[in-house]
């Protein structure tokens, strides 16, 4: 197999698991940073703009983990793939957005 459906999984997770929180808080009636906002992911959106981008994620997500090869949750590879870019985002998400919520991301000096 082509090393690209793993690299379509790999952003498929990343899209999958961005579309969580902004469709969640958006859900909650909740404002949540998103590129949209003013200065772009640092100021908050609506939760009007949040659900959009939450959707927008979850289809692009879609397309590029059901839509790309043939994805199979039985297959070691593609699952890692899709896991590791899941994992990734997430990691990255709770450094950016940790200083503005509460989390725990060290203070750089």
């Amino acid at each position: 197999m082509s090393w690209l459906p793993y690299l379509s999984y790999f952003f498929g997770g990343a899209f999958l698991a961005n579309a969580i929180p902004h469709f969640v808080s958006g859900m909650m009636g909740r404002p949540f940073q998103s590129p949209f906002a003013n200065p772009p992911g640092q100021g908050l959106s609506s939760s009007t703009v949040n659900v959009l981008w939450g959707f927008f994620n979850i289809v692009v997500g879609y397309v590029l983990v059901c839509r790309v090869g043939d994805f199979g949750v039985r297959d070691t590879g593609d699952v890692a793939a899709f896991g590791v870019g899941a994992f990734l985002i997430a990691l990255i998400c709770a450094r950016r957005f940790g200083r503005f919520h509460g989390g725990n991301a060290p203070e750089r000096r």
